[in-house]
This record gives C-alpha cells, structure tokens and sequence, in this order.
C-alpha cells in the first residue's frame, strides 16, 4: 500500500523536491503544506503542536496520515520511496547512500557558498567564491567520469541517487553554471537534463531553464534581505509636519514589510526572478509549411504515401532548412542501449526546439561497433543549436552538414531516415533502431 501523508515546507524548498520527486516515482500520496493558513514558516513550525511532532523545527517535515512523523529531508525522501528507488540489492542500496552522502557532504557546502551571494541571502567573500568554484568543478568533473559509461548514477533506472543530486546541483544549473562554464561536463550535463525532462521531474520542477549568463553578487538585493533596525524619530517643528508627513508614511510602510528571515531560512531566501526567454525565432518572417500539420500526418498516417508527399509538397525552402548529422566519436559507442540513451538524452532537453523542429535518428549497427547519425529539419536557414544557450550540450558531439532541399541527395537521406528502410548506402552499417524527434 503507498505511503500518504502531508509535507510541510514553504514554496520553492529544493530539499522538499526530493520526497516530491521521489512520490511521484512511487505513487505515493502527498499532500503539501506551504503556505497561510494552512501552514506558515517561522510561525507554525514554532508552536507546541509542531515541536511535539517534530522536536527541531525544521522544515520539510512529513506527517503519515497514519501517525508516523519524520524529519530530515533524505529520511523523508526514502520514507516516500519504493525498493527500485532505493535500490533493488545491497549493494545498489549502499550506493544510492553513497550519492546521497556526496550531495550532502561534496555538492551542498560549495553550491551554497557561491549561490546565495547571487540570491542576496549571504555576504559575498571573493575568496570563498573562488574556491567554491574550483570545488565544484570538482564535484561536476567526479560526476562527468562516473556517468561517462552510465546513464544513471546507480543501475539502469532513476533512484534516489538521481534524485538526490539532482536537486542539490538544482540551483547551480538555474542561477551560475553558465554554458561556458558547464561545457566540459558534457556526461553531467546530459544526465542532468535527462532526469528533469522526466515526467516525474517536471511534475515538480516545471520547466527548468539552465542559466544563461552568471549570476553575480548583488549588494543591493543582500540590503534589502538584512532586517531592519529601528531608528528613534527625532520631534520635528509644527512647520515641517506637513513636509514630513509623507516621508513617514512611506517609512511606516516599509517598517510593515517582513524581514526575509521571517519567512524563509537563510538558505532559501528570496528567490531570484527568472527572465522571460526570447523565442530565437522571432525574427523570422511566417512560414507557409506546418510543421505540427506534417507531425500528426507523420504521426498518425501511413509515412511513404501520405507523410512524406506531404512533407514535399507543403515544404518552404525558404523559411526551413534540412541537415544531416552523424556522431563524431563511434568509436566510443560500446553497448547498443547505451547509444539509444545517447540520442533519448539529447531529445529529451531540447523540448522548448520541438515546435520550430523535426529529426529522425538513427542508431546503426551492434554492440561495440555501431554509429549515429539522423536528419534534421529546423525552422531558418541556421542550425538552431547556437541559438539558444539551453540547446548547446550535446551538438557538438555531431558533425552537422545543411543539405540541398533540391537535391536528390537530400530527398533520399528525407527518405530513408523519415521511413527507417532503405540501403543506407553511407552508412555500411544495418539498422539497428530509430528515435523520433517531434
């Protein structure tokens, strides 16, 4: 039977994500307390009723509706979880710990000291910064080399392990962890983006924007979360009543506005504004072709005699162009599924491409000896990949080559690769299996 029950935090707590997450994997019923009446930090979380239940205080907090209370945010994470998310084996178990531990211990000390400068939440020391940066290069480049030949942290399935860590790289990857920055991490990256393009991830976190540019130090923002201190009102002359009277105002109603600390604690405090995104496309004049009117045909029609003269027929060579991609490194792919989650990988953290773009991909060969290698339609005449910083950690793995639409190279790899037969001529290789981008 799964586990329900209520958990108390407060909105946007990364560490109350983990037993989020972790319900959604295993169905188990939560039920979220976060805000007024029903639950106000820094106030309910200081009655009697609460300490009796939760002696320190602290938030998330879970309560069974059985009874059963617990604290600690892992500990409520596994409480929530099933067997395949804590590991099938002993051994699988004691590495989810093991993960869990290197978030806690490795990732949480230097995302916090280099993060919260940029949220305003703690003073910003340069040399503190510095060597949080070094420190997370670290912990990135130890994640890189584990999941270099791994698709997950422990086994073949998301665990808690993934979860876990996710969520603590959470706010490096949205606020600091700008491209440049991230790029050399190209495992981590994938693995990153592959977990919160989970329909159990995103049912928390919603759709997670990587960071752009670096956040910096913002002294103005730090100065508006310190608590304010009262200052004794000097008497004033009766002739100046009226010239001060709307200074005091203004002064009485700022004296109203909370002190940050008040709602949140010092490690999750005012949570920085996301910019809006451009549309990369924006610019472009209306195109004639549908792409979404060409993917339900592809989708739901017979792909020679219907999808494809479709596709022809209704293409605008001017507003969209046709490029052919192959993986540059085959010789690095071993097992076959290993490959596959390669090319899912990828798919998976370009969902905001999917309306301006179609692709089929390809995976050739057997284990230990295969390729990759896909044809790609993009809205203009550009490949889309450097257009947005979001869409720029896997492309560079592929060798890319825009294609004629005239030509009859072209409409015989658009052939082949939208119907997955043909002779592959190029490739020397035998079909294997494909994956659709759309």
């Amino acid at each position: 039977m799964a586990v329900a029950g209520t958990l108390y935090t407060y909105p946007e707590n990364w560490r109350a994500f983990k037993a989020l997450i972790a319900a959604q994997f295993s169905g188990a019923k939560v039920k979220v307390l976060s805000a007024p009446p029903q639950f106000h930090f820094g106030q309910t979380n200081k009655t009697p009723e609460f300490l009796k239940k939760f002696p320190v205080g602290k938030v998330p907090a879970f309560e069974g509706d059985d009874g059963f209370c617990v604290f600690e945010s892992n500990a409520i994470a596994y409480y929530v979880s099933n067997e395949e998310l804590r590991g099938a084996s002993a051994e699988a178990a004691a590495q989810v710990i093991q993960w869990v531990s290197f978030a806690d211990s490795d990732v949480v000390p230097p995302a916090s000291t280099w993060v919260f400068p940029t949220l305003g939440i703690m003073h910003y020391n340069k040399q503190a910064t510095e060597l949080a940066k070094e420190e997370v290069k670290r912990v990135l480049g130890i994640l890189d080399a584990h999941l270099r030949t791994r698709t997950f942290l422990v086994g073949e399935r998301i665990t808690l392990a993934d979860i876990t860590v996710v969520c603590t790289l959470l706010w490096l990857y949205k606020q600091v962890l700008e491209p440049s920055f991230r790029q050399p991490y190209v495992n981590t990256n994938r693995w990153f983006v592959t977990c919160i393009n989970q329909p159990q991830f995103k049912a928390v976190l919603g759709e997670v924007k990587l960071c752009e540019k670096m956040a910096q130090f913002d002294a103005k923002k730090f100065a508006e979360n310190q608590p304010k201190k009262d200052t004794p009102k000097k008497e004033k002359p009766a002739k100046e009543d009226k010239k001060q009277q709307a200074p005091q105002q203004q002064e009485k109603k700022e004296d109203k506005k909370p002190a940050p600390e008040d709602e949140l604690d010092e490690c999750e405090q005012a949570l920085a504004a996301e910019p809006k995104t451009k549309d990369p496309f924006a610019h472009l004049p209306k195109s004639p072709f549908i792409m979404d009117e060409f993917k339900r045909k592809y989708s739901n029609e017979d792909t020679l005699t219907v999808a494809l003269p479709h596709f022809w027929e209704h293409f605008d060579k001017e507003g969209w162009s046709v490029w052919f991609a192959e993986y540059r490194f085959p010789s690095e792919l071993s097992q076959t599924f290993m490959s596959c989650n390669l090319i899912t990988g990828m798919f998976q953290r370009l969902d905001k491409l999917r309306k301006n773009a179609f692709a089929s991909v390809i995976l050739f060969g057997t284990n230990n000896d295969s390729s990759i290698s896909g044809v790609w339609v993009f809205r203009g005449q550009e490949l889309a990949f450097p257009l947005s910083p979001d869409w720029q950690v896997d492309y560079e793995s592929y060798t890319w080559r825009k294609l004629d639409p005239d030509s009859e190279e072209c409409k015989t790899l658009v052939k082949e690769y939208f119907l997955w037969e043909g002779d592959f001529k190029h490739v020397g290789k035998a079909f294997n299996q494909g994956k659709i981008f759309k």
